[in-house]
């Protein structure tokens, strides 16, 4: 018998609590359980999609840590988050080799190894108190993804439970807490299962009741999700959008290479959209939305791409949104814009969004020369972009839009500014040019429970995919195909009022977490008063 396996609680927990098990998962289930919790995590999250196995695999983690000593929970909850994170990150592999890869999975998959301690550390309470088990499930999910979404280097939200949830009834929550909500409701329904299959099931007497009290209220959260009302008071005002999604030569890191055909591909759609307006056979638009990274050539700079650019505003008769790369401020610097360009008139200098978040080891290279030494790769990052200091609120004439760019759609914080700064319509321009189109539907997945959270319509145009509209309860429509050249007009309805979400901000996630440390204290309490070993 291995150490683990030796370690329970005493023997008269199971005497204390008739239906409990008194003894933690042995070390031969415990493990496959680990394995098994993070790739039901995996295949919850799109392009799978099956979002009812993320409670699923909350149990089961919860299930192979409880009880356990803390290095033991530790390593079985790094067992789950390797499962987790390596194929979910998968894509990061495609075009720069497998470290930048392995590294950033097994960082994530640390989270989970700190999950796993704390599931184990909580056991007393769980043990003790085991109607409260699901409650101390979903505050230390939500805890500790609070801490994975902000460290280090401003954190990397990839893989939360609520951005599987996109066609889950509890997507809806996020209109009343935001992502911080659902990825609780999430962990709280695996807390549930847990509760309900920990019990010694060769007493037969009396197992009915707590199996099906908590079951009904497992049953009662889904309805409850499916219950929020979703959408906002507007002012029934509609603005006809076009997203133009252009295209690369080729898909991989030298897209930028590319860059003077990637602008061709934009404005040639553009210019033909114009012809088909022309004609009859569409209708035209009053914004135009391009990509992140569709003139990756200064348009401010080089005279060429803004007279490529203003070939196409003129041509459509209507702003365009412009992913542009904009040199500075500083030598050697760059920034990731959103740029407004009109007809007639061309760039609107005071319309200009610089993206807030660039990703590290990717837009600019932290610690550069320690860097280096791991990899070599971090030099393809030759110039740093610079972070904006201003939320995306650009005023486009004919609407208030909330401009994010790319990977900022996962932070709760970047998106709701907009929408507090006045924005009528949540836009993401993206570019997936160097990935596949898994990432671009995860990306997809997180615009949807952001327009459900802020009661916004909300769009994603993408390079080559997945591009498409949503509307305030999350519905998608005109999803492009990835890696193809497509232009999709659709009506889109601006929004004018707030959620409950929207009003109250961080503070769900700030009372979970607060929940969640509270917890760890209680535990450290009751194992000083009682002689506990956790396994």
């Amino acid at each position: 018998m291995t150490t683990l396996d030796r370690e329970q609680p005493r023997a008269t927990d199971g005497a204390r609590h008739p239906g409990a098990v008194a003894r933690p998962l042995p070390l031969r289930l415990a493990v496959p359980a680990a394995v098994s919790a993070g790739l039901a995590l995996l295949v919850a999250f799109p392009p799978y999609g099956l979002w009812p196995l993320a409670p699923v695999g909350v149990a089961l983690l919860a299930a192979a840590a409880h009880r356990r000593r803390l290095r033991a929970g530790a390593g079985l909850g790094f067992l789950a988050g390797v499962a987790l994170f390596a194929p979910l990150l998968e894509w990061t592999n495609l075009h720069t080799g497998w470290l930048p890869w392995a590294l950033l999975s097994l960082l994530q998959a640390g989270y989970l190894a700190l999950l796993g301690a704390a599931t184990a550390w909580v056991s007393p309470l769980a043990d003790r108190w085991r109607v409260g088990w699901p409650l101390l499930t979903g505050v230390l999910w939500v805890g500790q993804e609070a801490l994975r979404d902000r460290t280090p280097f401003g954190g990397f939200p990839w893989g939360r439970l609520a951005f599987s949830q996109d066609t889950s009834p509890l997507l809806r929550l996020a209109a009343l807490g935001g992502a911080p909500l659902v990825t609780f409701a999430v962990a709280l329904a695996g807390g549930l299962l847990l509760a309900v299959a920990w019990r010694d099931w060769r007493r037969r007497a009396g197992q009915w009741r707590p199996v099906a009290g908590l079951t009904a209220v497992l049953v009662a959260l889904l309805a409850a999700g499916a219950a929020v009302p979703v959408g906002v008071r507007g002012g029934g005002d509609t603005v006809t959008v076009a997203i133009v999604q252009g295209n690369v030569p080729r898909l991989g890191l030298d897209f930028n290479a590319q860059r003077q055909a990637v602008l061709n591909n934009h404005v040639d759609a553009t210019v033909e959209l114009a012809e088909r307006v022309g004609r009859g056979e569409a209708q035209r638009p009053d914004l135009v939305v391009w990509p992140e990274n569709s003139s990756d050539i200064d348009p401010l700079r080089n005279p060429g791409a803004g007279y490529r650019i203003s070939q196409a505003a003129d041509a459509i008769g209507a702003p365009i949104l412009v992913g542009a790369v904009l040199s500075g401020p500083g030598p050697g610097q760059v920034r990731n814009a959103g740029l407004l360009w009109r007809p007639g008139s061309g760039p609107d200098l005071g319309q200009v969004y610089t993206k807030r978040h660039p990703v590290p080891f990717a837009e600019y290279v932290p610690l550069r020369a320690i860097a280096r030494k791991v990899s070599a790769e971090v030099d393809r990052v030759r110039s740093d972009f610079v972070p904006g200091d201003r939320p995306g609120v650009l005023d486009a004439g004919v609407a208030t839009l909330g401009d994010v760019i790319c990977f900022e759609v996962a932070y709760d914080g970047i998106v709701r500014d907009t929408v507090t700064g006045g924005a009528q319509l949540l836009v993401v321009q993206t570019n997936n040019a160097t990935f596949d189109v898994a990432e671009a539907r995860q990306q997809l997945a997180m615009v949807r429970l952001r327009a459900v959270e802020h009661g916004r319509a909300a769009l994603m145009a993408s390079t080559v995919g997945v591009s498409g509209f949503v509307s305030p309860d999350g519905r998608v429509d005109g999803a492009t195909g990835f890696n193809t050249a497509e232009v999709v007009v659709r009506q889109m309805r601006l929004g004018d009022g707030r959620t409950p979400a929207t009003v109250v901000g961080a503070w769900p996630e700030v009372a979970f977490a607060a929940l969640g440390v509270a917890a760890l204290l209680g535990a450290a309490v009751a194992r000083r008063r009682r002689e506990v070993v956790p396994g």
